[in-house]
């Protein structure tokens, strides 16, 4: 059975401003990489300058998360520490692995907040052009 699986993100280059060089990295982990499926996560497009990334970390607690954003690297370190008491599962269906997932933001993306709510770490991103690079109106006057 073949685990790698080609995904398309075509949807998002189209749909977004400002985010090239993140999907373009985003591609290339994706097809340079066997295992990229864990922990599932979404990328969500907000308005014209916001978006989310939602990460499933259900049955991490809030000491083994930890978010950090260095160089326009927005790194996600999801480390689970079980205790030394040894349990005896009957099923385990839910991973008890550590992860570490890395997103290169775009320019001008700043991370506003995160919150955890139902098992879901999710992620606020916003864009926001400094003055001299927003678009200005320029006056048109005709003349007689």
């Amino acid at each position: 059975m073949n685990t790698l699986t080609k995904f398309d993100l075509t949807p998002f280059h189209r749909a977004t401003v400002g985010f090239d060089r993140l999907f373009d990295t985003l591609d290339r982990q994706f097809a340079n990489s066997v295992s990229t499926s864990y922990p599932p996560y979404n990328i969500i497009k907000i308005g014209e300058d916001g978006f989310q990334i939602e990460i499933a970390v259900a049955g991490f607690r809030e000491d083994e998360l930890d978010i950090q954003v260095k160089d326009n690297i927005l790194t996600i370190v999801g480390d689970q520490r079980r205790d030394e008491e040894v349990i005896a599962y009957i099923h385990k269906g839910i991973s008890a692995r550590s992860f570490n997932r890395t997103f290169t933001l775009g320019e001008h993306v700043e991370v506003k907040g995160a919150t955890v709510t139902a098992g879901l770490l999710v992620i606020d991103l916003l864009r926001e052009l400094p003055e001299e690079d927003k678009p200005k109106k320029i006056a048109i006057t005709f003349q007689k």
